[in-house]
């Protein structure tokens, strides 16, 4: 029988064989199957995983050392599987390819697709499907990603990267609901998050619009002004287009501007993080293009440590 398998990384690493969870034991193995299935259909060359797992102070015999983990991590994903690793865990030199079938599924490249089905959907015109898409992905989140994965500093790009692209997918969905006209409910989400992303303009301006449509005008001008000074104090940069727009609609009774997709971080902070995971955005996307969507299995079944 074929196995399905099912990798998570968007929260506790694990795997799902045919319905029964099986968590990787051992914090080197860990740290390889997190780098290889980041780097899903790509060769990870040796030397990377050693930064990966001793970053400037490497042992002697180094590279024997990274072969001994790989060969337990195909081991484990034998007896997991009950077949050959090798069509799944390859040696390529100058390292090693995890390559994943139509019968292998990551969260990881799954929320990445849903996240820009909903950006697509809500460029078309498409709120509520938009906001379906992104709501279905960020289920997928179970905390932290890679938690309790000590991540060294190749994992921590991806980290990042997995990070920003949650908060685009918050963005977007919110922006959805927005225009579905659930300004109301989203009242106390918005606060929270302007309070978690101070720089995010996006979010700010979503709590504005949110507040004038609530008929909240000195609220609304009270959140205007807690954007001006966080970025003039903290950036030395003042609100963009979108947020003035949005002021003078307050001030004037004037239509609002239409939606726009805003930037999720302001002026030198947006250069910042795009800088931080810039490195890993053309695995990530390379990766979900290789991928076919299927459902994700729950994770049933009894929890086994693989080794």
């Amino acid at each position: 029988m074929t196995s399905h398998i099912h990798f998570s990384v968007l929260g506790t690493l694990r795997m799902t064989v045919n319905g029964t969870v099986h968590v990787p034991r051992g914090p080197k193995v860990s740290k390889l199957l997190a780098l290889l299935l980041l780097r899903a259909g790509h060769v990870v060359e040796t030397g990377t995983l050693v930064d990966e797992l001793w970053a400037e102070r490497p042992p002697r015999g180094a590279v024997s050392t990274v072969r001994t983990h790989i060969y337990h991590l195909r081991r484990q994903l034998e007896e997991r599987l009950g077949a050959p690793a090798g069509p799944l865990l390859a040696t390529r030199p100058p390292g090693y390819l995890m390559q994943l079938g139509p019968d292998h599924q990551l969260d990881a490249t799954l929320f990445a697709r849903l996240t820009a089905e909903g950006r697509a959907l809500l460029a078309r015109g498409l709120p509520a499907e938009a906001a379906a898409a992104c709501r279905t992905g960020l289920r997928l989140w179970e905390g932290r990603a890679l938690t309790g994965v000590h991540a060294g500093q190749h994992l921590e790009v991806h980290l990042q990267r997995l990070d920003e692209l949650r908060i685009q997918a918050v963005g977007t969905r919110v922006e959805a609901e927005m225009r579905l006209g659930m300004h109301a409910e989203l009242m106390p989400e918005l606060r929270s998050l302007v309070a978690a992303y101070p720089y995010h303009e996006r979010f700010h301006a979503c709590l504005i619009e949110a507040l004038r449509l609530s008929g909240r005008r000195r609220e609304a001008l009270d959140a205007y002004d807690d954007l001006r000074r966080v970025l003039t104090d903290e950036l030395g940069l003042g609100p963009s287009a979108h947020p003035h727009a949005l002021l003078r609609s307050i001030l004037t009774d004037a239509p609002p501007p239409e939606p726009s997709r805003m930037p999720a971080l302001a002026g030198a902070a947006a250069a910042t993080a795009t800088a931080a995971f810039a490195n890993a955005s053309a695995a990530v996307a390379a990766a979900t293009a290789a991928q076919t969507p299927m459902p994700m299995p729950p994770p049933t079944g009894s929890t086994v440590p693989v080794m």
